[in-house]
Order: C-alpha cells, then sequence, then structure tokens
C-alpha cells in the first residue's frame, strides 16, 4: 500500500505537474492530518471499517464515506475536495492495472452551494494598504506583499513562490507560473510598483543579510515567506484598522476581480489575469459586480427606490 502511494504521489508531482499545494491537499485527503482535530482521510476510514484492499472499495463504501463526513460535520467544499482526491488516485490504480474499474466512476460529489466570493470595498481596501509601518524593513514588505496581492490577483501560492528574475518592476510586469505549472504574465499598477521597488531596494536586503535567496518576500530571517504567514500578516493588519470581516489572501484576489469588473474591464481580460483555464470560474465575479451595480442604482436612481412616485 505504501509503495502504491507513494508512486502516485511521485506521478502527481511528475506527469500531472501538480502544485506542491495540491500534493498537500491530496495527501491530506486520503492520509489524513492527525495534527489538525478529527482523523478524517479516506485510508483511516478503510481502516476504521477494516477494509483492507484497494480493490475491495465500491460505489457503496463511497457513498458511506460522504454521509459519514457530513455526519461529523465536515463541509461540503472539503468532502468534494477528497472525492476530487480519490478520484485521482483511483484512476492512477486503474491507469497502472492494479485495479479493474473505477468504484468512483458513478460516484458524484455533494452538490456545492454557490455562494458570492467576499470582497473588500474601496475603502477597505485603502485602510488594509495603508496599514504597515513602511519606516521599517518588514513594514516595507509588508506593503509590497499587501499591494502586489491585490494590484495583480494573484494566488498566495503564487506571490510565495515568486522569484526576483520574474519581476520587471519598470515594465510592472510579473511573470508566475500558476496551477498545472502554467506560466503567465501578470500587471501591476503604480503604487504597487513603488512599493515592491521601494522593499526591494531599502528593505529586502536588510531582511535577508548574508543569507542568498531568490525569493522576492523573505521572512527577517531571510527565508522565503509561507501561505500560512502571509494570512498571519493579513489577520494582523486587518484587525489593527479594525476591518470587521475574515480576511484571508484570496479575497484579494476576490477583491481584484470585483474592482476590475466593477471598473469595466473585460471579462476575459480578468480571465487571463487570474489564470482562469475556463471563463465559466470567471464569470461568478459578474454577479459580485451585478450586485454591486444594484447598489449603486438603488441608492443613485430617483425612481429606483420603494414608494417613489411614478
Amino acid at each position: 500500500m505504501q509503495t502504491i502511494v507513494d508512486k502516485y504521489f511521485a506521478y502527481l508531482q511528475a506527469g500531472r505537474n501538480a502544485s506542491p499545494h495540491t500534493v498537500r491537499t491530496y495527501r491530506a485527503a486520503l492520509l489524513g492530518n492527525a495534527l489538525r482535530g478529527r482523523e478524517k482521510g479516506f485510508f483511516q476510514y478503510l481502516l476504521m471499517k477494516k477494509i483492507a484492499a484497494l480493490s475491495d472499495v465500491n460505489k457503496q463504501t463511497l457513498r458511506d464515506y460522504m454521509a459519514w463526513l457530513m455526519q461529523i460535520g465536515v463541509a461540503k467544499t472539503s468532502i468534494a475536495n477528497k472525492i476530487s482526491a480519490i478520484r485521482s488516485f483511483y484512476r492512477f490504480l486503474q491507469r497502472e492495472e492494479i485495479i479493474r474499474e473505477n468504484p468512483l466512476e458513478r460516484v458524484t460529489s455533494p452538490k456545492l452551494d454557490h455562494r458570492l466570493p467576499k470582497f473588500l470595498t474601496t475603502e477597505e481596501i485603502t485602510r488594509l494598504l495603508n496599514a504597515p509601518d513602511i519606516s521599517k524593513p518588514v513594514g516595507k514588505r509588508d506593503r509590497a506583499l499587501l499591494e502586489l496581492l491585490y494590484a495583480s490577483g494573484l494566488r498566495v501560492s503564487e506571490i510565495t513562490g515568486l522569484n526576483l528574475t520574474g519581476v520587471d518592476v519598470d515594465n510592472r510586469e510579473i511573470r508566475v507560473v500558476g496551477k498545472g505549472q502554467k506560466e503567465r504574465i501578470v500587471l501591476m499598477g503604480q503604487p504597487a510598483a513603488d512599493a515592491l521597488l521601494d522593499y526591494l531596494n531599502n528593505g529586502r536586503t536588510q531582511l535577508a543579510g548574508s543569507k542568498k535567496t531568490e525569493a522576492v518576500f523573505i521572512t527577517s530571517l531571510g527565508q522565503r515567506i509561507i501561505d500560512r504567514r502571509v494570512q498571519k500578516i493579513l489577520n494582523h493588519y486587518a484587525k489593527s484598522v479594525g476591518i470587521g470581516k475574515r480576511v484571508y489572501p484570496h479575497i484579494l484576489r476576490h477583491t481584484f476581480a470585483t474592482h476590475m469588473l466593477d471598473g469595466g474591464a473585460d471579462l476575459r481580460v480578468v480571465q487571463e489575469l487570474l489564470g482562469h483555464a475556463s471563463l465559466q470560474t470567471t464569470q461568478i465575479y459578474t454577479h459580485v459586480s451585478k450586485s454591486q451595480a444594484k447598489k449603486v442604482y438603488l441608492a443613485a436612481h430617483p425612481l429606483a427606490r420603494a414608494g417613489s412616485n411614478s
């Protein structure tokens, strides 16, 4: 079993060019994470049910697993992610001829509730961007980090993986490697370029000290910053300026897309900048934009409010 699992994760990385984030997510879905609450991994469930062989798993096993996850309060999105990981694993088993039939062939993931993505208002994002103390190296780093997240719509994994060779401040362009190891060029505005240049010239050198690294964003110990650290930075500054909602890296990506569309940007341009493979993924932001337009319309049009004279 261990040999098969190791071979699968090697295949994900080498054969599928899966990102480190995807590998971590799939590993947790299959093997579980004993350090974070109750064990919910698929293999942990099989062990609990005394199912010893992968070939003994059938459709009912998967349905029972999903029902069990719902029963213990796992969110539908997390269940869907786990099923995606199991589906990928069993396709690999079938490809390697370890099993003959795929038990997930006709198993569907739970229907997800379509929620509109949350985003920050212009006033909230302005307060957040101005929160870091740019008289200090860490403050310069944090200002550049926040400015770039909002200006470019980068995923947190893309910004933590960013190298110096991918940054062109003069042309205000950044070359990033996104999902599926796909490379794309994203843009940044002048405020983000100025903040990034200030950090690179006056903050990063002090943080790096004698250490050599290609990473753009580094810790006070000169090491590449990780995703969890970015989350902590956002939490700190959001609380410091009194933003009364949960602020996380992806909300800045949502905010970027929403503000771009509210400003009249073409949907396909936003799709390209976000690195979405499908236009349908980007279209959810048009619903947010329409909802914002409705608020503006109701506030501005003299006959749009209830009780107006006809």
